[in-house]
């Protein structure tokens, strides 16, 4: 048999493999869990929730905050500015819950170049509490958020973190994120992290205040474009672990374009690409296209037609996939096998995008990842909004 049948023959068995591996890991640390109570003598948190526009669902997950089953905490809204979309919104809700210590900062001190840490920063220097979550509007806590995400901080813990899981997704397109944020990149953190190897991610992070201060502060996490980048290397640094959350949080997504998952998914790819380029640079193994084509090559030299190869091979890799979205409890429609392969179809080209340029859009806002200079602090005075502590 010629060596090329034989090495994709290898290639491909060895993808597999590692797949497979990274399905089973997901499996144990997604499966849904039961609800936490809160300890006695749990110690009182600072939540931080920076708002920027209106999402689909904004009212329901900046809700959320004010439902947590825990005993102990308070919450900073912040804002970069008073015409901010969802200013009128975080204010109501702080009137319609006056029982529960709730401060709306705005203001915009601009630390580095990334705008939600701009936006953060306020609150960081606001919060009262040794331990601080850092959360973004999107994110759907559950009452047990705290809980869930204190159970996870271990001895030689730095930070405690949460990719989002997408649910309630509206239209094709949605599902492709899905396929994204669940079964990919949530996958491929759970199994990093399973290894010891975990990767902060901005959606929920949990600080105890000491560890970043040791690290040098809020300030130290302008040292990349992406905080969450700086935030993985300033605990690093330090000795200890990023840790992430059994079972992740959800994003409830709505309705998405096709472009506007593009756009999200390659901001992402540059950001990895920049913070961690060696890491990035595997990535191009992940997906499920390049192993099924060289699965093909290995049955053609038995004189099965390569399509039948292709086939049996995806059925494997993509019904693992769906085995982990039925057991996560994630969102899983009849379209899944085609959102995975389309997904997988789009990886390369996302590669390969990722290397070519540095600039991302951000809400708006034109960031260039290859710049991670903090700026000199030009500053719009922090103010509190609606409630007080």
């Amino acid at each position: 048999m010629a060596l090329y049948v034989w090495l994709a023959a290898a290639f491909a068995l060895t993808l597999l493999t590692i797949h497979l591996i990274s399905v089973a890991l997901a499996v144990w640390r997604c499966r849904p869990q039961a609800q936490l109570a809160a300890s006695p003598g749990a110690p009182a948190v600072t939540i931080i929730r920076p708002v920027c526009g209106l999402e689909n669902f904004c009212e329901q997950t900046l809700r959320s905050t004010f439902a947590l089953a825990y005993p102990r905490y308070d919450i900073l809204f912040c804002a970069a500015s008073g015409k901010d979309p969802a200013v009128p919104l975080v204010r109501r809700l702080i009137a319609e819950h006056p029982d529960q210590p709730a401060v709306l900062l705005i203001g915009d001190e601009r630390i580095s170049h990334n705008p939600k840490l701009n936006n953060v920063y306020k609150g960081w220097q606001a919060a009262r509490q040794d331990w601080i979550v850092i959360a973004d509007s999107n994110v759907l806590m559950p009452p047990d958020y705290v809980q869930r995400l204190l159970a996870a901080w271990r001895h030689d813990t730095g930070l405690v973190c949460s990719p989002p899981a997408g649910c309630l997704p509206s239209g094709f397109w949605a599902e492709l994120e899905c396929a994204f944020l669940n079964t990919y990149q949530a996958r491929w953190q759970y199994c990093a992290d399973s290894l010891g190897l975990g990767f902060a991610q901005g959606k929920s992070m949990l600080w105890r205040r000491a560890e970043l201060e040791g690290a040098g502060g809020i300030r130290a996490l302008a040292a990349d474009v992406a905080e969450d980048a700086a935030s993985t290397k300033a605990v690093r640094a330090n000795g200890k672990r990023v840790r992430l959350v059994d079972a992740p949080f959800d994003q409830p997504l709505g309705n998405r374009t096709l472009l506007e998952v593009w756009r999200r998914q390659l901001r992402w790819a540059r950001l990895r690409r920049a913070a961690f380029p060696v890491y990035y640079a595997a990535e191009i193994f992940t997906g499920g296209i390049l192993p099924a084509l060289a699965s093909a090559v290995t049955v053609s030299a038995f004189n099965v037609p390569a399509l039948a190869g292709m086939a049996a091979y995806a059925v494997v890799w993509y019904g693992a996939e769906a085995a982990l979205a039925q057991a996560a409890g994630w969102a899983r429609a009849s379209s899944m096998p085609f959102t995975g392969l389309l997904r997988d179809a789009l990886l390369p080209a996302l590669w390969i995008a990722g290397w070519l340029g540095n600039e991302v859009v951000w809400r708006g806002n034109q960031m260039d990842v290859a710049d991670s200079s903090a700026l000199e602090a030009a500053t719009v005075p922090a103010e509190s909004g609606d409630g007080a502590f």
